[in-house]
């Protein structure tokens, strides 16, 4: 990298990833006090959204709802950053095992708390057994945090098209699935990427040069 390159590096490594971070946690729970406020009841469109789905289930679409419902949440949640971050330490990439699992960790504290905070009730027609609290959307969190570690690790574009990917997939099969109204999921995946971005930021310098070496 040439002496011409480097302040930019360290302008885009430490700065935008916490504006862009906190405003993604803002929306997040302006999202929720907004909602809080209407008495936590859905919105006119994903009430409709919602009983579309109902009246339009098929076991074509259960079944992969119920895989990434399998891949989003519960031990295998917790399974899957542990493995990643176990290869990353064989790699020898230990700030990126180190930023994938404090990202992780804090995205599912943060979720947790949330929920408590806003108590809004899931969805009657639920094709899954969940906990109480639907905002924010703990699996689509879940997937946001992942995905944005590890385009940040690797740096590939096809990595972040197939976690774009993962994470639209993730925030629907939450909705098809009854566990979520639509602004949960989309609450979950900015809630998610802020975490992964905000904590990027005081480790982007080591990631860079981690990865280049």
């Amino acid at each position: 990298m040439s002496d011409n390159e480097q302040p930019v590096v360290n302008t885009v490594s430490r700065r935008w990833p916490v504006v862009s971070g906190a405003i993604a946690l803002v929306l997040a729970v302006a999202l929720g006090a907004l909602i809080l406020i209407r008495g936590n009841l859905p919105f006119e469109d994903e009430a409709e959204w919602m009983q579309e789905i109902v009246e339009h289930r098929s076991p074509l679409w259960e079944v992969p709802s119920l895989l990434m419902n399998f891949l989003g949440g519960g031990w295998f949640s917790f399974l899957l950053p542990a493995v990643i971050a176990i290869v990353l330490c064989v790699l020898r990439r230990f700030w990126s095992a180190l930023f994938l699992a404090v990202s992780s960790v804090a995205s599912a504290l943060l979720v947790q708390l949330l929920k408590s905070i806003f108590g809004r009730p899931r969805p009657e027609d639920m094709l899954v057994t969940a906990d109480f609290g639907s905002f924010p959307s703990g699996h689509s969190a879940n997937a946001a945090t992942l995905v944005v570690c590890l385009g940040i690790i690797l740096w590939r574009a096809w990595v972040w098209v197939a976690g774009v990917a993962y994470v639209v997939l993730m925030m629907l099969s939450r909705t098809y699935l009854g566990a979520h109204w639509i602004t949960d999921t989309i609450a979950g995946a900015l809630l998610g990427a802020a975490v992964a971005l905000i904590i990027w930021a005081p480790m982007a310098k080591r990631l860079r040069v981690e990865s280049t070496a």
